[in-house]
């Protein structure tokens, strides 16, 4: 896959997935749908809150996973470029 040359494709899709915002994200649940383990997405949620890309908030004992501002705009680039990396080669 001609993406993989360029991205860390698990971690790329992960963030992505942030961007539907008709769903209340978990990192239980992200790690679910990104293929990752969940040791590996609590490490990636941590390095991505410190810098700056998501945010964390908790509601009774669940901690939810949200992108900020600048998340967005990240998210938003790496998807394009996922996608045109796609079509060159699967």
């Amino acid at each position: 896959m001609v993406a993989e040359l360029f991205l860390r494709v698990k971690n790329v899709e992960f963030l992505i997935l942030l961007r539907n915002k008709n769903k209340k994200w978990y990192t239980s649940l992200l790690a679910k749908k990104a293929d990752i383990t969940y040791p590996h997405a609590i490490q990636l949620v941590k390095k991505l809150e410190e810098r700056g890309l998501v945010k964390t908030y908790k509601e009774g004992r669940t901690r939810y996973v949200e992108l900020t501002e600048l998340g967005e705009e990240v998210a938003l680039a790496l998807e394009n470029a996922y996608r045109q990396l796609k079509r060159l080669g699967g």
